[in-house]
């Protein structure tokens, strides 16, 4: 099979590679996927430049983590009846040596949601971790509905379908966006408003927005940046779920400003979920998916032999929403 790799980590351009490799075989309890889709993530950048918290155990690694495909073939103790479902793709990469930048991914058969048809495999290729980690960061605290929920990066990958959660969950949903574009996603997505933090004071148009009363919960895919404004739009007993902090990963917060809230902060890890929490992240996402709500976003699409460039695109930061692998090259995203 046809597979992109690296045996060291570094750029891109220095150890990303792409050759014929061995096609995997389902084992007992796993299906084997034809991979028509792979996802890229700020996480398989991270990965392949060795800057992830514990490094590489494999000498080897097929990179990514979502994808999207068919079942070519099941493995002992698995209903034959999947053969031919359409999937989606979690945690393919995760501590494990091979992911879905390749033509086939062997797996556990519980890693391949069944995909609905109206859904494409490109749209497939998004869900993983993005959709995950909206749900988990919406619907982790307290009941949302009747509620006020901030969302920062409102118009990303995982902003605009975190604006989606909320919204179908029964929240009001406020934005933070960089341009009027950006905007216009997060309000396609369902956002009530929007702020430019670039041009707004936003804990101004906080305030207004909620009558001084504060937002409850708080969706930050940027904690080291936002914290203070964080701490003066929180309301009471209010809540943050954190999934990145890119611009200021290591700085120094005033806990006493949080503290006098009493506010409740969880970091949210899409690859650390219990059994408990993946099933109703699952199932939550699934939910939407055949309500048809989730702004799945494709932003870019490479082929397999482009790897390189999709790497540089993701690690550049300007893509708004998913780069996606066409394994299969034919460019069709609607199949």
């Amino acid at each position: 099979m046809r597979a992109a790799y690296y045996d060291s980590t570094g750029a891109a351009g220095d150890v990303l590679r792409v050759a014929d490799l061995p096609t995997p075989a389902a084992g007992p309890g796993e299906v084997l996927v034809r991979i028509q889709a792979s996802g890229i993530n700020p996480s398989d950048v991270k990965k392949r430049l060795g800057r992830m918290p514990a490094p590489s155990a494999f000498p080897r690694v097929v990179p990514h983590s979502d994808g999207a495909g068919m079942i070519e073939a099941v493995g002992e103790g698995v209903d034959p009846n999947r053969l031919g479902q359409r999937v989606w793709l979690w945690n393919a990469q995760w501590q494990r040596a091979f992911g879905t930048a390749a033509e086939f991914c062997a797996l556990a058969a519980g890693q391949a949601i069944p995909l609905p048809d109206h859904v494409t495999f490109f749209e497939g290729a998004c869900l993983g971790i993005p959709a995950q980690t909206a749900w988990v960061a919406v619907m982790a605290g307290e009941p949302t509905a009747g509620k006020t929920v901030l969302v920062h990066g409102g118009a990303g990958a995982v902003g605009s379908l975190a604006v989606a959660v909320a919204v179908q969950s029964g929240a009001k949903v406020i934005a933070t966006v960089s341009s009027p574009a950006k905007a216009e996603i997060a309000r396609h997505a369902g956002a009530d408003a929007t702020i430019d933090y670039l041009t707004e004071d936003v804990g101004q148009a906080l305030r207004e927005f909620t009558a001084g009363q504060g937002v409850d919960h708080i969706v930050d895919v940027d904690f080291g940046a936002n914290w203070q404004v964080n701490s003066e739009a929180l309301a009471v007993k209010g809540s943050i779920a954190a999934y990145s902090a890119p611009s200021r990963p290591r700085f120094e917060l005033d806990y006493y400003a949080f503290a006098a809230k009493a506010a409740r902060l969880r970091f949210i890890q899409v690859y650390l979920l219990d059994p408990a929490e993946r099933r109703r992240a699952i199932e939550g996402v699934t939910g939407l998916l055949e309500r048809r709500v989730l702004p799945l976003r494709v932003a870019r699409s490479f082929t397999l032999d482009q790897i390189v460039a999709a790497h540089e695109a993701q690690e550049s930061g300007g893509i708004v929403g998913n780069i996606i692998i066409d394994i299969t090259g034919g460019g069709d995203a609607h199949t």
